[in-house]
């Protein structure tokens, strides 16, 4: 039988590449839908289609799971503006139901369609920021 003496590759910070990164700078660039790493280039293609990669500095976005926590994040912040503002109007004015339908669900589909996207590129960018999911250069699983 033959046996292997190879050593496991183990990564540790020590090892990671020379390329800092700053959380905040890339969460601001994120936000505004640009590059993590230039700031410059196009983070989507379409509304939340993540592009493939940056046209200015090359950057492979494809590593990226955003999944569903954008949408989690829209419904937690939406729903922490929208409820005390209901409950406030309740309370104090008390207007007619039809009255109230008509504007706190169209608000409330606004306001969730224009963070969205923001927030979906803010997801991307943290990944990106602290190495995660195939961001990192140094990922001995690759």
């Amino acid at each position: 039988m033959e046996t292997l003496n190879e050593q496991p590759k183990v990564w540790t910070r020590d090892s990671a590449a020379a390329e800092k990164r700053d959380v905040w700078t890339a969460l601001k660039r994120g936000l505004r839908g640009r590059c993590p790493r230039c700031g410059q280039g196009k983070l989507f293609r379409a509304f939340l289609k993540v592009a493939d990669h940056c046209e200015v500095c090359g950057l492979d976005f494809t590593p990226h799971r955003a999944d569903d926590l954008p949408a989690y994040l829209v419904i937690i912040i939406v729903g922490h503006i929208v409820v005390p503002v209901i409950l406030w109007i309740e309370t104090d004015y008390s207007p007619s139901v039809p009255l109230q339908l008509a504007v706190y669900l169209p608000f409330t589909l606004i306001a969730s369609l224009l963070l969205l996207q923001p927030v979906k590129g803010a997801v991307v960018a943290v990944q990106w920021a602290l190495r995660m999911h195939g961001f990192d250069d140094q990922n001995p699983e690759k």
